[in-house]
């Protein structure tokens, strides 16, 4: 199976971590150039919805969609250059055997943040398991998606950041797809855990604090807080009548034992 990392000419550090963290687990990846939104003026009329970070990153992301279609392996892997990889990564990357055969994709990171999974958890190998993925799980630093998914997604006319179309089951681009999560994730984006010791910041995670904070939402009234948590528990009520759960997905750098 293919691993493929995007990175940024002008962003030699994040190469020097990437590949770093690679040959830790003694995988090989190919270096996927990312398109860069500083050399490009035309995105706002490409996308006005979205920003010129995030239209680069979708745009890199689909060249790396375009080279799975266009391959012969029925899986390739796709990475972000800020990636912290699990110790046990290697054996997982080298061999797509314990993919399933009916996945689209199975995202392999985590932004640890509570999404819904199906109970129904399957083993896999080195003590990871798969769960289908049914809830929002946002990051696109680390997935595997099929040929066939591939040959999908560089064919639409996609208008949302890469990690909402391929993980935001609200979207078509997503609910199409057969979506499983690796548990515990395989990777993590650098900033999430180590942003002051690395200094390897997001730019997307940044743009996307500035949109929270300028969209920042009025403070609720006790009736609205009562409304969001009776849905909350309804939502929950729901999910278990169809065998699924809220769950944060784990990350663990060293899986004991292995």
């Amino acid at each position: 199976m293919k691993c493929m990392v995007i990175n940024l000419d002008r962003s030699p550090d994040r190469l020097a971590h990437v590949t770093a963290e690679f040959a830790k687990i003694g995988v090989s990846f190919d270096r996927v150039p990312a398109v860069d939104a500083l050399h490009r003026r035309d995105f706002a009329e490409t996308s006005p919805s979205l920003t010129a970070t995030e239209v680069a990153c979708l745009m890199s992301h689909k060249v790396c969609w375009k080279i799975i279609a266009d391959g012969d392996d029925a899986f390739g892997a796709i990475f972000e250059d800020d990636v912290l990889l699990c110790e046990a990564a290697g054996p997982m990357l080298s061999d797509d055997g314990w993919v399933p055969a009916d996945a689209d994709v199975v995202k392999l990171e985590t932004y640890l943040r509570k999404t819904v999974i199906a109970m129904k958890r399957t083993s896999v190998s080195r003590g990871f398991s798969l769960a289908r993925l049914y809830g929002f799980h946002i990051g696109s630093a680390g997935y595997i998606v099929s040929k066939r998914a591939a040959r999908d997604l560089i064919t639409r006319n996609l208008d949302a950041p890469a990690d909402h179309v391929i993980f935001d089951p609200s979207l078509p681009t997503s609910s199409s797809k057969t979506v499983y999560q690796l548990l515990p994730a395989l990777c993590v984006q650098n900033d999430l855990v180590r942003e002051k010791a690395s200094g390897l910041t997001s730019l997307l995670s940044e743009e996307r604090l500035v949109k929270s904070a300028s969209n920042h939402a009025p403070k609720r009234s006790p009736v609205e807080k009562l409304v969001v948590e009776t849905r909350r528990i309804a939502r929950q009520i729901f999910d278990i009548c169809r065998l699924r759960r809220e769950k944060t997905i784990s990350f663990i750098r060293s899986i004991p034992g292995i």
